[in-house]
């Protein structure tokens, strides 16, 4: 996750604190409902492209993977350590879905560091 003023970002290191982690993560998920609500999935999800502005809102970036109204993807997108399974073993996949198991990545990087 990056700090920043839409002029400089600073990485976001470390463990983040249980209440802090919580705050971040349901507006993480209520931008990726958002999202889904309107038919788009970001398909590569991850702290690299989550943005805290100087407010501590964050904002997600980074669509360039993004579909929309395309819910069963074949292509092999998104960062490994982020990614549902169906992408590592090659098999169709649920962008919606994988929305969601990103996002459960990402809060199990927010807690453990």
């Amino acid at each position: 996750m990056y700090y920043s003023d839409y002029s400089q970002g600073i990485t976001l290191k470390g463990r983040f604190r249980e209440s802090a982690a919580r705050k971040y993560f349901q507006q993480l998920t209520a931008t990726v409902d958002f999202c889904h609500n309107r038919g788009a999935y970001h398909c590569d999800l991850k702290p690299e492209n989550i943005i805290l502005h100087e407010t501590e809102n964050l904002k997600v970036s980074d669509f360039g993977l993004s579909t929309i109204y395309e819910i069963k993807r074949q292509d092999a997108c998104g960062t490994p350590a982020y990614v549902v399974p169906e992408v590592i073993n090659k098999r169709r996949y649920d962008g919606e879905k994988a929305d969601i198991w990103s996002c459960g990545v990402i809060l199990f990087v927010l807690l453990a560091g």
